[in-house]
């Protein structure tokens, strides 16, 4: 059951995204034209991946007291507000893996956002990028994950991502502050 849910999940952030594009080919346009408005036009952001979170549903004790949940890293990107208040970006950043070891991540993210005052608005999203860890040699595995945020006057954002998986595997929340520094 909680594949199940785990699938649902994911299903329900990618497919509005996809539902709004009428083809596949409209869809890949919008992304392309999105990424290159990020990379002309947007701000340039520091990431801070600072805590990994393993979901004690589905760990045992033993594995949660040998994994490392202080995942302090570092990382840039650059992003940037469409027309409607929804903000997507292009990053890489790294961290301390929950073996302690290198993990690095790159991709797009997009997220629709909900604002609470001026200053405050909440999103979700998703991301589309690449991880690579000491488990797989460093070779570059798919990563789409679904994202939450919380961000002030748009710029400064608590984000995190989930990642699903199975017993002892994966379900660990990644959380990190992104700082808007242009």
């Amino acid at each position: 059951m909680k594949y199940i849910a785990n699938l649902l999940v994911l299903l329900s952030i990618f497919l509005p995204t996809i539902a709004r594009a009428a083809s596949l080919e409209e869809f890949t346009q919008n992304f392309l034209a999105d990424v290159k408005t990020i990379w002309n036009e947007g701000n340039y952001d520091v990431y801070l991946p600072f805590y990994a979170w393993h979901n004690r549903f589905a760990y045992d004790d033993e594995h949660i007291q040998k994994y490392n949940e202080k995942a302090f890293g570092f990382g840039l990107g650059k992003s940037h507000y469409d027309e409607k208040g929804n903000w997507s970006g292009l990053y890489a950043f790294g961290f301390k893996d929950s073996n302690y070891k290198l993990e690095t991540v790159f991709g797009y993210a997009y997220m629709y956002n909900w604002f609470l005052s001026d200053d405050w608005n909440v999103g979700l999203g998703y991301t589309l990028g690449m991880t690579q860890r000491h488990e797989y040699a460093y070779i570059p595995v798919p990563m789409p994950l679904p994202l939450v945020e919380v961000n002030f006057k748009r710029a400064m954002s608590l984000q995190a991502a989930y990642v699903p998986g199975l017993k002892n595997w994966g379900n660990v929340a990644l959380l990190w502050v992104r700082a808007k520094i242009q």
